[in-house]
């Protein structure tokens, strides 16, 4: 053992360094980390209180019936629309989970998923070889970080790219090349599950450029570019490059699904109209403690004696996207425990990598057989689906809708875009003029409607609404307050939460 580990080993009190390494209690560490969000999700019942879950469910029942994937604007009165559901794997999901367990699902499926999160950061800040303890610090405070995500397929995006950087930091370190033969089964689950497989796809070309850069520059004798590590083999890598290219097609939209993502990311126009798309502000803890992890990483960069160029690639590259759009917010956190991880574990001496490596499959038992237990006992505490609606009624309009149901009111439907997706699926019937599907409806539908929910045009120049003889918004909205005084329209229902008006006959 080195010298300075022995100082660092002299200087912890015995009982201390004995404690900090007993299996109890490094077992009901991990148990409390992978479940404590789970157990918070499961009694504040976030999963019912976004509005993109339901139009997810919907689109996933509709998967489940017709045994195919939409292409078209599907629940909405733009059914003529293209659309492509770049999530359908997780609509899928969301939808048989509903199937067999109705409401209660929900929140079932948003605890597996952060069970998800906590074990794949886990594998990521640990999986380098890092001591027990920082990871589980480190592990703890990034799932703070992140604590705001919602049951969303960017969930599945978490989980994957925190094992694709796994995957590149250990091949990185220790020059094993075939480990990255994995990443193509990867991209192949992504590329069905969620749209920002394209992160991932980022993050694997900064690999190679900054692999191949070192590479070359190193045999033109450029010595300060040696990360001291084995070198990759740039014909496994680029092997790797090209499947998991290829493995991006292995959906059923095909090439469509890039043209998608491509639009998606050079189209800003709608970005100013809503706030999920609009630049960190800096108004919850979850943001300053994000910033805080990011100076931390770029702190264990420069502790460095040679650069990495594919750290600090990736992580300037993440911060760019997250500082930018709040949706995205994950993506440098994610990429600043990977650097932060792996940066504590090159700094270990190879004795201490060898002590820290691995934790025994015994204690792995353990701890998945005691999650699996608390989300057993957190599922079956839930709510029976009638108060679960109940709950759902707090947040979206259930009596307003049931109300539209029961006197049949006339067709067509003007909605509050907050509302939209709730409306898909629980008033079906009704297609609604707009809902959180962002690439369905584009710049020509969105920015008339929010235009209009501005008061920037005249009513009767938005064609959907002009053609609406049911409105359905939020009681306190400033459309409704107008309309709800202007001649033509009859308030047909009103509580504290929703108004609904009908167009009167001429």
């Amino acid at each position: 053992m080195s010298t300075n580990s022995s100082v660092r080993e002299a200087a912890v009190p015995g009982w201390l360094r004995n404690l900090s390494q007993s299996a109890p209690l490094q077992i009901l560490a991990l148990v409390s980390l992978f479940s404590v969000a789970a157990r918070n999700g499961a009694v504040r019942l976030t999963a019912l209180a976004d509005s993109d879950i339901w139009w997810h469910l919907r689109t996933g029942l509709w998967i489940l019936q017709t045994h195919g994937v939409p292409h078209s604007g599907l629940f909405s009165q733009h059914a003529s629309l293209p659309w492509i559901d770049s999530s359908w794997g997780f609509d899928l999901l969301t939808a048989a989970t509903y199937r067999v367990f109705g409401l209660r699902g929900l929140p079932m499926l948003l605890m597996i998923f952060q069970v998800g999160v906590a074990a794949a950061l886990f594998l990521l800040a640990r999986g380098s070889r890092q001591t027990f303890w920082p990871a589980l610090l480190l592990v703890a405070v990034a799932q703070y970080g992140i604590s705001l995500l919602q049951l969303r397929p960017a969930l599945c995006s978490v989980i994957l790219l925190a094992v694709e950087l796994a995957i590149l930091f250990v091949s990185r370190r220790t020059g094993k090349s075939r480990i990255l033969y994995w990443l193509p089964v990867l991209f192949v689950a992504w590329v069905n599950l969620d749209r920002q497989f394209c992160y991932g796809m980022l993050a694997l070309a900064l690999f190679c450029i900054a692999v191949g850069g070192e590479y070359f520059l190193r045999r033109s004798g450029v010595a300060w570019l040696d990360t001291g590590g084995p070198a990759i083999n740039p014909g496994t890598l680029g092997a790797a490059f090209i499947a998991c290219l290829l493995a991006t097609l292995v959906s059923p939209y095909t090439y469509h699904l890039h043209q998608l993502v491509w639009q998606s990311a050079s189209s800003s126009a709608i970005d100013w109209y809503l706030r999920e798309l609009h630049a960190m502000r800096f108004r919850q803890p979850q943001d300053f403690l994000l910033m805080l992890l990011v100076m931390t990483a770029f702190f264990a960069l420069g502790r460095r004696r040679s650069p990495d160029l594919f750290a600090i690639s990736l992580l300037v590259v993440c911060g760019v996207i997250s500082f930018r759009f709040q949706r995205d917010s994950w993506l440098v956190v994610v990429a600043s425990v990977g650097i932060i991880g792996n940066a504590l574990a090159t700094s270990l001496p190879e004795e201490g990598r060898d002590a820290s490596r691995r934790i025994p499959w015994t204690q792995k038992l353990v701890i998945g057989g005691m999650v699996l237990i608390l989300l057993t006992i957190f599922a079956l505490r839930l709510p029976p689906n009638s108060v679960l609606m109940a709950k759902v009624g707090e947040s979206f309009p259930v009596r307003a809708a049931d109300y539209v149901r029961q006197n049949r009111l006339p067709h067509p439907l003007f909605n509050s875009n907050a509302w939209g997706g709730f409306l898909t699926w629980y008033l079906p019937e009704y297609p609604v003029a707009i809902d959180g599907r962002i690439d369905l409806y584009g710049d020509a539908v969105n920015i008339p409607y929010f235009e209009l929910s501005m008061a920037r045009i005249p009513l009767e120049s938005h064609p959907d609404f002009a053609q609406a003889q049911t409105i359905l918004l939020e009681a306190n909205s400033p459309m409704a307050e107008a309309l709800a005084t202007l001649p033509g329209f009859r308030v047909a229902y009103r509580d504290e939460q929703a108004i609904v008006l009908v167009r009167e006959r001429r």
